[in-house]
């Protein structure tokens, strides 16, 4: 089996390309590299450029005439960043889909797996937990990109061979266990990465928004590891055509990738703690903006349709994200050795 991953060469696309390649599927990556790798992608099929060019889709099929799914990862992800740039994230993320979808059913491509998000849900007060039915009221430029773009595949999947599984992420946290891709952004905007920097930094790590309705006031998130997300998309491709065979009539399915279990970031901090075996210091500030009070997932319908459930810790991911961060540091450091 050959599966085209858009964004493959980012920290989820290339995670998920390395449980397909240990899984016998063949990944074939596109990317433009705005954010992901160029050495994420050795030892894998590569073209770069955008998923709206046509030209490059058509060369793609050509060459790959076998490719039976696609992996949408490809978007800009950063909450903040789509708040004080809303147009770019609606070109980026809605209008090039657009584009895509047509440069996939005109190469004869029916199924999709959409990386969706859970920052669709509508925030509610308390520690929520959400599933696939729950309300959905996306509270950021970002979030609302993602919802649009499950409408679209809808709308698109209900006139047109194409069937698609939006697999809705919760919060990916760690590394490919085997350190060949992690995280690539030395900035990340996430409370883990932020976790990370600070404690590298020696500075204090600072907890935004601590009066949010949850059992501590500090938000709370679904942390998966990102091997677990990875193993679910595995899963999807197997699975895909008996969720949703050809010529079956519905041909959207929805499916909540998380584990289950709600952490604040107040607990986050302690399990970074214990891994680290160090106390860190840590301040209070208000709320980013288009943050929210966050959610977890009940984790029914994976379990059910897709055979999976998630079986690393959070504490796992915080070992792997730190691994990771001395490796990442490890190549940086040969590459710049090597051009010097």
């Amino acid at each position: 089996m050959k599966v085209l991953i858009t964004g493959g060469a980012g920290f989820i696309g290339s995670t998920v390309a390395s449980a397909c390649l240990d899984e016998g599927i063949t990944p074939v990556i596109l990317d433009n590299l705005s954010t992901g790798r160029r050495e994420f992608t050795e030892g894998r099929a590569f073209y770069e450029g955008d998923i709206a060019d046509g030209d490059l889709l058509d060369r793609v099929f050509a060459d790959h005439p076998d490719i039976g799914a696609v992996i949408h990862c490809a978007a800009l992800i950063v909450v903040p960043e789509s708040v004080a740039e809303p147009l770019r994230y609606y070109r980026e993320n809605v209008a090039k889909t657009v584009d895509l979808l047509e440069h996939l059913l005109r190469n004869g491509c029916e199924q999709v797996l959409f990386s969706s998000s859970a920052a669709i849900y509508a925030p509610e007060p308390g520690d929520v937990v959400v599933d696939e039915t729950s309300e959905v009221a996306p509270s950021s430029p970002y979030a609302r990109t993602k919802a649009m773009m499950e409408q679209i595949l809808q709308d698109t999947a209900a006139a047109s061979p194409l069937r698609v599984i939006s697999l809705r992420y919760f919060n990916p946290i760690g590394a490919d266990p085997a350190l060949r891709t992690g995280l690539q952004n030395p900035a990340p905007s996430h409370a883990l990465g932020k976790l990370t920097e600070a404690y590298a930094a020696k500075e204090p790590f600072v907890v935004t928004g601590v009066d949010w309705p949850t059992r501590d006031g500090s938000g709370i998130r679904d942390y998966i590891h990102v091997w677990d997300l990875a193993q679910a998309h595995v899963a999807a491709l197997r699975r895909f055509p008996a969720i949703l065979p050809a010529g079956g009539g519905a041909g959207y399915q929805v499916v909540n990738i998380g584990t289950g279990t709600g952490t604040t970031v107040r607990e986050l901090v302690r399990a970074f703690e214990e891994v680290v075996g160090e106390r860190l210091d840590v301040v209070e500030a208000a709320p980013r903006p288009g943050d929210v009070n966050g959610s977890y997932t009940a984790n029914a319908t994976a379990a059910r349709l897709l055979g999976w459930k998630a079986a690393r810790s959070v504490e796992d991911g915080i070992r792997d994200s730190l691994a990771w961060r001395v490796e990442w540091a490890r190549r940086l450091a040969a590459r710049d050795a090597d051009g010097a």
